[in-house]
């Protein structure tokens, strides 16, 4: 079972991925960024398409470094699937 670590602002180091998920429609969606410096503006968003949830969770697994965790932020209205893996 994969394990992820929930979003919060200021926990995830430089460098780690944060898969956000938001409602597109009827649909779950989501895309990926990359935290920066926080003197930078804005995180580094990896260019793409919205993701279907199944693709996010891949391209940020081939993305993270091993020795960090793959961080997943709910935008409002989300609810964590457990079927997606664990999230603490």
């Amino acid at each position: 079972m994969r394990t992820f670590r929930r979003y919060r602002k200021g926990e995830a180091g430089i460098g780690s991925i944060v898969i956000k998920f938001y409602h597109s429609g009827d649909q779950i969606r989501g895309y990926l960024r990359k935290v920066t410096d926080p003197e930078q503006e804005e995180d580094t968003v990896f260019p793409s398409e919205e993701l279907q949830v199944d693709d996010a969770f891949l391209m940020a697994e081939n993305k993270h470094r091993e020795a960090t965790p793959i961080f997943v932020e709910l935008a409002e209205g989300i609810r964590w699937n457990p079927a997606w893996g664990r999230l603490i």
